[in-house]
């Protein structure tokens, strides 16, 4: 039994990319990309009003203003603004030759037919008095600036706006867009075949007889290997015969990247996995692992994929998922992976027996900010960490974790 950290260091050092394709931007969320992107053009391409209001000069401010046009988004303005002259502006609209600020309609009075004033005492809150003195040195609306997007002033062109490894969301979407790129170069989705191994398991449309159990694992790890971005391939059901789990992975391992088993890993009668795999020239790299739940997990190479025996009970099987498997599957794609984690304080006292494992358990948010451990049966408990906001770690050698230490939570 290796520990957890050695366990990690061996995965993630296995893990080889697997080649790159463009892709049209449409299909691309949830990719990573596999080189950096440049901007084409400045962003934003010119100066740009930040708000509905007039285009003015800011030495004009204590005037009567005339209002010379109106310049709604997407069009050019047609004249320069001279001495105690406004154009009406839309937000997103250019910013006509002559200006230097704008101001914001509700901070705007009409005093004639196509004439304004500013009316900086209108505006509302307990600044305001500091707001209006600060009009008449040119303040003119917006405390950092004059409420024009200057251009270039969120990207150059030819500056790096995303990284290699960066997986794509929908705010790295925009980006791309609006530097024209839309085909991005993206790493390879792996393939990643399922087995769910056991006698005792039926799929989830049948109803469980005596001494059976519906087959949960292999549509978590479906599901959780989607979400990782990769591409899962369900098996099915293995029933506990050399003959039916050989034939099974051997074909999973012709068509994946990455084959994963879940159950018949641990040393009963039934076990099968480790020595189908050993047969089948996947080298064992190691055969269990110093977490709980998770102990009996094994992961081998060989010449045509990569194999994870996952233990049979689902939370096991998430949590393995979680801490090997999900980031091992990221690295293929180039992608960094990092859980996000939060700091709290621990709501009541945690205490165990057995302390030669690391040990996961789910946790909720308290209402006061803290965590708290739930209601948890054991590695068969899966509907729990459907309450669960997150996943805490009792270091091996760890008996006790007081109540107000401020704990890592490794949420979900």
């Amino acid at each position: 039994m290796i520990k957890f950290d050695d366990a990690f260091e061996i995965v993630m050092g296995s893990a080889r990319r697997l080649g790159t394709e463009r892709i049209d931007i449409d299909r691309a969320l949830n990719r990573v990309l596999a080189e950096d992107v440049t901007s084409d053009i400045e962003v934003p391409p010119f100066n740009k009003s930040a708000m509905d209001g007039f285009a003015c000069r800011r030495a004009n401010l204590a005037n009567e203003l005339t209002i010379i046009e109106t310049i709604p988004a997407g069009h050019m303005p047609q004249k320069t603004i001279g001495t105690n002259q406004c154009a009406k502006i839309m937000t997103g609209a250019i910013v006509p030759k002559g200006a230097d600020c704008v101001i914001m309609v509700e901070y705007t009075e009409s005093t004639a037919e196509d004439k304004i004033r500013f009316t900086p005492l209108e505006i509302p809150g307990s600044e305001r008095e500091q707001k209006a003195k600060n009009s008449l040195t040119g303040f003119t609306g917006r405390d950092t600036d004059d409420n024009i997007c200057l251009k270039g002033e969120d990207i150059k062109k030819g500056d790096v706006v995303l990284r290699a490894g960066c997986r794509l969301s929908p705010q790295h979407i925009a980006v791309l867009a609006s530097c024209g790129c839309v085909e991005p170069l993206v790493s390879l989705q792996p393939r990643v075949g399922i087995i769910a191994t056991g006698n005792e398991l039926v799929e989830p449309a049948q109803k469980p007889l005596s001494g059976q159990i519906r087959n949960s694992n292999a549509f978590q790890l479906t599901a959780h290997v989607a979400s990782a971005g990769a591409i899962p391939t369900n098996y099915g059901i293995a029933r506990d015969t050399e003959e039916t789990i050989d034939a099974m992975v051997k074909q999973a391992i012709v068509e994946n990247d990455v084959v994963i088993l879940s159950g018949g890993v641990s040393v009963g009668d039934y076990d099968l996995v480790r020595g189908i795999l050993k047969e089948n020239n996947v080298k064992l790299l190691f055969e269990k692992v110093a977490v709980k739940p998770g102990r009996p997990m094994v992961f081998g190479i060989s010449n045509k994929a990569f194999c994870f025996g996952l233990p049979g009970n689902p939370v096991s099987t998430y949590v393995c998922f979680e801490l090997l498997v999900k980031p091992f599957l990221y690295k293929m794609m180039g992608h960094d992976f990092r859980s996000t984690i939060t700091h709290r304080q621990l709501e009541s006292t945690i205490t165990r027996k057995k302390t030669e494992r690391d040990s996961w358990l789910p946790v909720v948010f308290t209402k006061n900010g803290n965590v708290a451990k739930i209601e948890y049966h054991g590695s068969a408990h899966i509907n729990a960490l459907c309450e669960a906001d997150g996943l805490i770690c009792i270091p091996a050698g760890v008996a006790e974790i007081k109540e107000g230490t401020t704990i890592a939570v490794r949420q979900i």
